[in-house]
């Protein structure tokens, strides 16, 4: 099911009717142009109800159905979308994202960080000037587990898919196209379509059971870890550099620690995979080592931090 995600900040702005009338014209058609593309049913999340919003100050939605016919049939074909709220109830726990904070300008943006932590798309109506854009670039502070095991918050920026006018949806179409295809939201189908999301890793078979049982707190965050070591890998050249630069935070074990990092590879032989990334919530690691002669990246553990017992 794709997922459009309400930008709440585009809402309650200040314009007149008219203008009101013309931005929810646009709004409805660019959201039908994204459902008309997907194999799935399209869900419209929101934090609250879409039918008790205000679409502008003074403007509430129940007034702009009953203001022309033609709003009111703009309504049903909304209303043919699922509408979702409030946004996390769309998460695989309700607590999933309990560790992140997104913000625009400086302000809490509910809607555009649910789009980035949910791998969806960011909507908004097309009043201000700066919903004109089909990427919409976030601060984002993720709580994260430190080398000696304490929490910090880690600062960046990440762009969102975001879409408020036809050629937005023009914009994204080849991505909601494909990722309908390869949309995976459970553990098991992570593992099941391994090779069109992350073409540049490679999984030990021991993969598929950590993955099958893999805690719904963790499938966004492993999804999102995965994806950026693909296109670390990606990105790599192996004849230019022995070491790939990185796009989020990798660390090596220790000496000491190395000895529990070592999996039966593929060709039956014991190998030490102590490169790391780390997800929240709680101690969460993907083991992982470079095969610099194919420029891939093979994982071997997909979990709890490792301990010597296991």
């Amino acid at each position: 099911m794709p997922l459009l995600f309400l930008n709440e900040r585009s809402w309650t702005t200040r314009c007149d009717e008219a203008r009101a009338d013309a931005a929810m014209a646009e709004f409805v058609e660019a959201v039908r142009a994204v459902a008309k593309e997907d194999r799935e049913e399209t869900a419209l999340v929101s934090e609250a109800g879409l039918d008790s919003l205000e679409i502008v100050e003074g403007y509430p939605v129940r007034k702009w159905i009953g203001s022309s016919p033609k709003n009111r049939v703009r309504w049903q074909r909304l209303r043919a979308l699922q509408n979702r709220s409030p946004v996390r109830c769309v998460y695989p726990t309700p607590d999933a994202a309990s560790g992140l904070e997104y913000s625009h300008d400086g302000e809490a943006a509910l809607g555009l960080g649910a789009a980035h932590f949910m791998e969806g798309i960011a909507v908004s109506l097309p009043v201000a000037p700066e919903w004109h854009t089909h990427n919409v670039t976030l601060d984002r502070s993720e709580l994260v587990e430190i080398g000696d095991g304490s929490l910090e918050f880690q600062h960046d920026t990440v762009d969102v898919r975001h879409i408020s006018t036809l050629p937005d949806v023009d914009e994204h179409r080849p991505w909601i196209r494909e990722s309908s295809l390869v949309r995976a939201a459970t553990g098991r189908q992570i593992w099941e379509r391994r090779a069109d999301l992350y073409p540049n890793l490679q999984f030990l078979s021991r993969i598929e059971d950590q993955l099958s049982g893999l805690d719904s707190r963790w499938i966004m965050p492993v999804r999102h870890s995965l994806g950026r070591l693909d296109a670390t890998a990606e990105a790599w050249d192996p004849a230019a550099m022995p070491e790939p630069e990185w796009q989020s935070k990798v660390t090596p074990e220790g000496e000491t620690r190395k000895r529990v990092c070592r999996f039966e590879d593929f060709d039956g032989a014991l190998a030490t995979f102590h490169l790391h990334a780390r997800f929240t919530p709680g101690a969460g690691r993907i083991h992982f080592r470079l095969i610099g002669a194919e420029g891939k990246i093979r994982i071997a553990h997909i979990g709890s931090k490792i301990r010597p017992d296991l």
